[in-house]
């Protein structure tokens, strides 16, 4: 639907700007000769407006790569310029036996002339790109005010139960303590799940340390429960001083205790994060479990891609792959 609405825009444009152009030549009676080399140009200059604005500008504008921009309008400018020799000095000559530029014209005059006509259309593009995109900043950013509201509404009704089932497993895991170890250090490691679900920072973001941590926990916690029976691997590289969007890995994790196997040595769940300067990447994979699965609430992946898109955007890559066997996630976030 947003699709066909910014296409509805451009072709409304077109016409218009068409419109004012040509009627010109119409009150003007133009000759032949002005109305052809008008609509070669017209198609020219339209290219290159879309080379940019679909390509140049969302490749390398967006992520400010600067040299790969640079090299993209030079690009866009030569596609420009051979483009109107190949029309208006090659096939008009051809087929109607006349072209624009006088013969005594050099190579090194045609380009010059050329780049100060397409130059124009690029300016144009960047204009129009720039303009759509800040249009899609300040919806995004109402979005997130608004999830913000939300989450903090919902945060506000629920924090009394919370805060009550966290300090009543404190108490539990005191008088669990004398009855038995397992019980306990089961006790205990739920009590740090909720203790960090209910630890709030002022952005969101949390040390990738603790987050970690809270990922520990939560598998130690289910190896409690299917010990000796129970298979994860999980591998932590290159974690420092980072932050991260709080609670935003364990979705994957969970999913996968809860769709996967976890009773298979050969095919154990592997979870594996690594950090690489400012690149975190994030796997999951598990073996897919076709045995019924509980149908209690979980976070979906519509959830998941929602939350990253609002948290990280254009800054991450959730990437997918399920062969029938195996499930796994990737998720790849610019720190």
């Amino acid at each position: 639907m947003k699709n066909t609405k910014v296409i509805f825009i451009h072709l409304l444009c077109w016409v218009l700007i068409l419109t004012y152009q040509y009627s010109g030549y119409l009150i003007e009676s133009a000759s032949f000769v002005s109305i052809a080399l008008g609509v070669s140009m017209t198609i020219i200059q339209i290219v290159e407006f879309y080379i940019c604005y679909l390509w140049v500008y969302p490749k390398y504008l967006k992520k400010g790569e600067i040299p790969q921009l640079v090299l993209g309008v030079i690009f866009a400018l030569g596609v420009f310029i051979a483009l109107r020799f190949l029309i208006e000095e090659i096939l008009y000559l051809k087929w109607f036996n006349f072209h624009n530029y006088s013969d005594q014209t050099t190579t090194i005059s045609y380009i010059i002339d050329n780049i100060y006509y397409g130059i124009s259309y690029i300016t144009i593009s960047a204009a129009v790109y720039s303009v759509q995109q800040n249009f899609k900043t300040e919806i995004a950013n109402r979005k997130l005010k608004d999830e913000v509201v939300k989450s903090e509404l919902a945060f506000l009704k629920s924090q009394i139960n919370p805060h009550f089932l966290y300090n009543t497993l404190n108490y539990v895991y005191s008088l669990a303590i004398p009855i038995s170890d397992k019980l306990a250090n089961a006790i205990l490691r739920l009590s740090d799940l909720m203790r960090y679900t209910l630890n709030e920072s002022p952005d969101g973001r949390v040390s990738l340390v603790k987050e970690v941590e809270y990922l520990e926990s939560y598998i130690e916690l289910f190896k409690m429960r299917f010990e000796p029976n129970f298979f994860v691997d999980f591998n932590a590289e290159g974690i420092v001083e980072q932050k991260v969007a709080a609670l935003v890995l364990i979705p994957f994790v969970e999913n996968a205790f809860k769709h996967g196997v976890l009773n298979d040595e050969k095919h154990p769940v592997r979870i594996k994060l690594k950090v690489n300067g400012k690149r975190l990447s994030f796997e999951v994979s598990n073996k897919i479990s076709h045995a019924q699965k509980d149908h209690s609430s979980g976070v979906g992946l519509v959830n998941i891609h929602r939350r990253l898109d609002l948290i990280y955007p254009d800054q991450h890559e959730l990437l997918i792959s399920n062969n029938g066997n195996t499930y796994k996630t990737t998720l790849i976030i610019n720190l």
